[in-house]
């Protein structure tokens, strides 16, 4: 199948998370950033991770241009509005180049790859596609992902918030309710980090199968399930923790029908949620039954982890 490749060049790497920010809320969620910042980055922890040295071809990548790449299918559902959402990126970043390539789908299933490498996320998680090597140090705890088509790699901010929150808040034994749960990264953490079941909810039918793959890979099928599911609609769990790494939007629909699905003293960990935000989300949440915990920010994101009054 043929796609066309779309590479939004920027002045500045500082303005790539702006990019990122418009094609989210056109619902978008699944581009690649090239930030030279963070091979800097990479550079700089090197003592932390105990690297011998640093492939070139990774150096190679501070002296390119900051963008954010497309991959948009001739059969895509956003196939004929591309071109508008380019548009409103022009017009809310200044400085914007785009490319278009046109492309076979042989040459790019794999290419994605090369994007996505280990990396730690928290304290002690680190996440690392099933293609690439990772050695654990002593107490990380490795996830197991091949994303697929399925949104949830760790490394995005909405993400990592999640992650953090999850394993700060989660004890031995907790039972966790993963709303939204793509490719099953949260769901996955949680059974790391000692919860004793995990139920994930999906919409997408695709993303469910790719979840339960993920599941398996990580050798956790006997604690963690997801299934098909439309938020909480028709689900009759009842956990120590919901998480839901969704939208602001969508976070609100949901906080309402929380509580029903906590035990009494529970949390509630909500994110995908921009900064600019969180006091009009966390009052529908105080206004479904919850104290706010606290809110915790990266760049233009937060994640809101409330407990159940």
């Amino acid at each position: 199948m043929n796609y066309t490749e779309w590479i939004i060049y920027t002045e500045k790497p500082e303005d790539l998370e702006a990019v990122e920010t418009v094609l989210i809320m056109n619902d978008i969620y699944d581009s690649v950033v090239n930030d030279p910042r963070d091979v800097q980055d990479l550079l700089n922890k090197k003592n932390e991770y105990d690297w011998d040295y640093v492939d070139e071809s990774v150096l190679e990548l501070e002296n390119e241009r900051p963008s954010v790449v497309l991959y948009v299918y001739e059969d895509s559902e956003i196939k004929d509005s591309i071109a508008d959402i380019i548009e409103e990126v022009k017009n809310t970043v200044n400085g914007v180049e785009v490319v278009v390539n046109e492309a076979n789908d042989d040459e790019w299933k794999d290419k994605w790859k090369e994007y996505f490498k280990p990396a730690k996320i928290t304290d002690k998680l680190v996440v690392k596609p099933t293609w690439e090597e990772y050695e654990a140090k002593e107490g990380e705890l490795v996830i197991e992902i091949d994303p697929g088509m399925a949104f949830g790699t760790g490394t995005h901010e909405t993400t990592s918030l999640c992650l953090e929150l999850i394993e700060k808040y989660i004890k031995e034994g907790d039972t966790l309710l993963d709303v939204g749960c793509g490719s099953g990264i949260l769901a996955i953490a949680a059974g790391l980090l000692g919860a004793s079941d995990v139920l994930g909810i999906e919409i997408d039918p695709v993303a469910v199968e790719i979840g339960n793959e993920n599941v398996a890979l990580n050798k956790l099928s006997d604690k963690i399930s997801v299934i098909y599911g439309d938020l909480t609609k028709g689900v009759d769990y009842k956990a120590d923790i919901v998480a839901a790494n969704l939208m602001a939007d969508l976070v609100k629909m949901l906080s309402p029908s929380v509580p029903a699905h906590l035990k009494e003293g529970g949390i509630y960990i909500s994110s995908g949620i921009l900064a600019v935000l969180a006091e009009e989300v966390s009052a529908v949440i105080e206004e479904s039954g919850f104290e706010i915990v606290e809110i915790m920010v990266k760049g233009e994101w937060c994640a809101i982890a409330a407990r159940q009054k």
